[in-house]
């Protein structure tokens, strides 16, 4: 049963009391005339149980906004009453701050050196519009769109605040035009109509871009690119400790970034100007480990890097052992995250159990800069040499590799042929993708000059479900139109830390545009994730995104020039990224119309697909995560003022059509950790369609993954998720995965398991759980490779 809703006849004052309770009682009456399931009594009743005798108006609030906040877990419909409630109260600190408009935030914000000028003019000569833009959108409701724990993380870490005061200077619907307004092009009319078309897109939560372009758009610090790529040091002193600057300028400026280490000589190779020894990668691995931690993102976030190295280097037994939690801590780096660059050449020599080289850049140094066939040749050369290390059975390393990954959930699985061969910047001999980024989606070339950039931004899938259960196409292609406008114009106006940085993106100009919200659209089409159907609408949805972003692409190229590096493109020699793949267009006639315009127009990016994990804009928009199937039906939310749980409303409102959301089944739910599963009271279709991650077999997320990667010309962070992973499972499931054609995958998740972490010599049980004992290595997988499409995790 639902909670009742309150009845102010009914002698709720007596409850909350006179005074300060009644004005608190009216105020949360009105804030939930339309929201029935809610018991305004019982809020005013928690917010004036933890007052005090000084408490005022504001308090008040604040104290029903978390005591509403509590409640979510019983009804999500309390969100939106906590979410109303810090509404509020974020309108009142600005303008408390004089912020009492859209132009009056800018001016407060010019003033005290936050916002850039550029901004501010433009804000200055379109002020009415701008203002009346703002004030339609709260008349139809903009505010309300958000959730609690959405509108929480933008008043805690988006709004801006005052130096001195500390109080923010703009309430969300000034954030979102301010982003907007500092992509404006120029201060023409036209310029601002397309400011005004972003400011909707975001407004009604179609469309977020990411953080960096949240934080800093429209500031005096417009760094607003999410992503780094640099190429590895040169194996030499000055260049090492080069990297170390560079790396520590981008984090200070909230830069996420992918480093390769592949060009650095190996432990024991010879250093000829000493005549002595080297000592690896791990001595520098630690003081970049140092460096990430030292400087943090803008004192927003911590610093990030993930360190990439190719599967043939001779230290990557030592780079396996860098984030234990045991051992040498002089050779542990427990900051850098960590990831496989991995040739094909290996994968096929861990499916045939053969043995695998392991070499010194130092000696076979034209390997990090070839991939395919010449790599391939190259790789028997130097074997047939004799330049190897040492050599081990391929499936010993790959054992080694997957137990990393289930004892940490790193050593990611990013496979360097896949990225390479479908590249459109690699059409060039010399042009190689050496690394992805922090979240594996970015794959772009780099080289020692170059350090390649990407700015993102996705699309909320769920919101382009319309009521008849259909896809509202044509307003996804115009979303998609003016997010790739915006995208591209965050290249021409972003501040870039370093040199290589900016010399790179005015070259390539490539954008990741990605989506979020695809576990909604599902639930909202009654769709299992792992169904056909399902998989087919993803792909569906991925191809239309590019058609509509390649054609934005075209429009910016006639309007202002292909990019200056199109001719080293393989678009611009007619091979578009689908042409990689067997695959059948859904809109084949306007996929040819788009080949006649680039042909005779060019593309103004030469990349534009990327889906990023959309971690924090994705709870703003209060959709689940990226592409991936949720986590649980139950799940915690930290806050300033502590945890709260909130629970999925999709399956709350069909337990409420059921009668059986009551105490007994929040209880349930509690009970199994967000799982439904054993719910017998709940319908078996019910249970199908709220499988958590952990329920969804894994072969169905790397089928799906799959299917989409014809469309996107980049990569996508696909997480997989195993309760209790063993080496057995992860090999075959990783196998299967780099047969169907990824590019990367990220993070392995798992569970703790206390039975697990101790059979892995002394790990954490709140760490991700290692494998079982029962098996070696080599047992586990040699039983599981040999027909990984029948993987027990991916069925």
């Amino acid at each position: 049963m639902t909670i009742a809703p309150a009845d102010p006849a009914s002698g709720i004052s007596e409850r909350v009391g006179d005074g300060p309770g009644t004005a608190l009682l009216r105020t949360l009456t009105d804030l939930t005339a339309d929201l029935p399931d809610t018991d305004p009594g019982r809020v005013a009743a928690a917010a004036l149980r933890g007052r005090h005798a000084g408490s005022d108006e504001a308090e008040l609030r604040s104290l029903a906004t978390e005591a509403a906040a509590g409640l979510i877990s019983e009804d999500p419909a309390y969100s939106r009453l906590a979410a109303r409630l810090l509404t509020r109260t974020i309108a009142e600190e600005a303008a408390g701050e004089g912020a009492v408009s859209f132009s009056a935030s800018i001016a407060v914000g010019c003033r005290e050196g936050l916002i850039a000028d550029r901004t501010a003019e433009f804000a200055r000569l379109h002020s009415a519009r701008l203002d009346s833009l703002v004030d339609q959108a709260l008349a139809q409701g903009a505010d309300d769109r958000f959730g609690y724990f959405g509108l929480r993380t933008l008043h805690s870490r988006y709004l801006l605040r005052h130096p001195i005061t500390r109080n923010v200077i703009e309430t969300p619907q000034h954030f979102m035009l301010r982003v907007a307004a500092g992509l404006a092009e120029d201060d023409s009319i036209r310029a601002l109509e397309e400011v005004a078309a972003l400011y909707g897109l975001m407004n009604r939560l179609d469309y977020l871009p990411s953080s960096p372009t949240l934080f800093n758009s429209g500031t005096r610090h417009p760094q607003m690119s999410s992503c780094y790529l640099l190429d590895s040091p040169l194996d030499e002193l000055d260049s090492i400790y080069d990297r170390y600057h560079q790396v520590a300028r981008l984090s200070k400026h909230a830069g996420g970034i992918g480093l390769s280490y592949s060009r650095i000589r190996s432990r024991g190779s010879l250093i000829r100007g000493t005549n002595g020894h080297s000592n690896g990668i791990v001595p520098f691995l630690r003081t970049l480990d140092s460096s990430v931690a030292a400087v943090n993102q803008g004192g927003r976030r911590k610093g990030a890097a993930c360190v990439y190295l190719e599967t043939w280097h001779a230290d990557i037994e030592e780079f396996l052992e860098l984030r234990d939690n045991t051992g040498e801590e002089a050779r542990r780096t427990h900051n850098l995250n960590l990831a496989h660059w991995i040739p094909d050449e290996f994968m096929r020599r861990v499916a045939a159990d053969a043995d695998w080289s392991l070499f010194s850049p130092a000696d076979v140094p034209e390997l990090v800069d070839l991939w395919g066939d010449g790599f391939d040749a190259a790789y028997l050369k130097a074997e047939a040499a004799g330049l190897a290390r040492k050599t081990i059975p391929a499936r010993e390393l790959y054992g080694r590799m997957m137990r990393t990954l289930a004892q940490t959930g790193n050593g990611w699985m990013t496979f360097k042929d896949a990225a390479n061969r479908t590249a459109n910047q690699t059409a060039e001999p010399g042009r190689v993708v050496h690394s992805s980024n922090l979240c594996t989606e970015i794959l772009e070339v780099t080289d020692d000059g170059e350090t390649a950039v990407c700015n993102l931004g996705s699309v909320n899938l769920g919101a382009f479900v319309t009521p008849a259960g259909e896809i509202d196409w044509e307003r996804l292609d115009n979303t998609v139109r003016t997010a790739v406008t915006f995208l591209d114009r965050v290249v021409d106006i972003n501040f870039y830390p370093t040199e290589q940085a900016g010399r790179s993106n005015a070259r390539w100009r490539p954008v990741g545009l990605g989506a979020m919200g695809l576990q909604d659209v599902f639930f909202k089409l009654r769709l299992p994730f792992d169904s056909a159907e399902a998989k087919a609408l993803s792909t569906k949805v991925a191809e239309r995104i590019m058609l509509a972003a390649y054609e934005a692409s075209c429009d910016l190229a006639e309007r202002h020039g292909p990019l200056p590096a199109w001719t080293e493109t393989r678009a611009a020699r007619g091979v578009l990224h689908p042409d990689h793949y067997e695959v059948t267009p859904n809109w084949p006639e306007r996929w040819d119309a788009l080949r006649a315009r680039v042909a005779a127009a060019g593309m103004r990016n030469s990349l534009l697909l990327a889906i990023a994990p959309t971690a924090t804009i994705a709870s703003i928009a209060g959709v689940y995560e990226c592409i991936e199937p949720q986590v649980s039906n139950l799940f915690k939310r930290e806050t300033l003022s502590g945890e709260f749980l909130q629970v999925n409303s999709y399956l709350v409102a069909d337990l409420k059509k059921l009668g059986v959301w009551d105490a007994q089944t929040r209880e349930a739910l509690r009970e199994s950790n967000g799982s439904v599963q054993g719910l017998g009271w709940v319908p078996a279709e019910i249970r199908e369609l709220y499988r958590t991650a952990w329920e969804i077999p894994q072969r169905g997320l790397i089928d799906m993954a799959a299917a989409r990667t014809p469309f996107l010309d980049q990569s996508q962070s696909l997480n997989l998720f195993l309760e209790t992973p063993t080496i057995g499972k992860l090999s075959s499931m990783y196998a299967y995965a780099w047969k169907s054609g990824l590019k990367t995958t990220y993070y392995l998740r798992s569970r703790p398991a206390t039975r697990i972490a101790r059979a892995a010599g002394g790990a954490s049980a709140a760490a991700a759980p290692s494998v079982p004992v029962q098996a070696t290595p080599e047992e586990a997988v040699a039983c599981s490779l040999e027909n990984p499409e029948s993987c027990e995790a991916c069925q």
